[in-house]
């Protein structure tokens, strides 16, 4: 694999023949905003804490680091993580930077918060992030699964 497919947002193996795609799991934006104004809040409660505790009197100052961490980090990232696909297709879940998962060598699908984890038998983890209702997402990739062909 070139650096190019490696790198790649959108999946890049090829379609066997007779494959077909089911469903593209794109990234939420407003899911992913949420997602940083709760990790920022947490950020914030947390610098504010580490600096009480160690008896800074400045303590506001850790909810202005906090949040400009996480802001800082959600505008740097914020292209690439809304760039990423997933395809689902009747035999395979197809990633970025060239993962390609047979839905038969999935033992497990998880929802954590607004991402649905992948687990192979193998013991590969793969996230598909940022989805606006993430127990759908998991419910389709469980029916696909079910009806899997390959």
């Amino acid at each position: 694999m070139d650096s190019a497919q490696s790198h790649a947002l959108t999946p890049t193996a090829p379609l066997a023949d007779g494959e077909t795609v089911l469903h593209s799991f794109r990234a939420d934006r407003a899911t992913y905003w949420r997602d940083h104004a709760w990790m920022a809040a947490g950020a914030m409660g947390l610098g504010m804490a580490i600096l009480w505790v160690i008896g800074n009197p400045h303590v506001w100052t850790g909810a202005v680091g906090g949040l400009a961490a996480i802001a800082i980090r959600a505008g740097y990232v914020a292209s690439d993580e809304l760039g990423v696909r997933w395809d689902l297709t009747d035999r395979r879940l197809l990633g970025p930077g060239g993962r390609a998962v047979s839905l038969r060598g999935i033992k497990a699908v998880n929802k954590l918060g607004s991402a649905v984890q992948i687990v192979t038998h193998g013991g590969d983890k793969h996230l598909i992030k940022y989805q606006s209702d993430g127990a759908a997402a998991r419910a389709r990739l469980e029916r696909a699964m079910a009806g899997a062909t390959g």
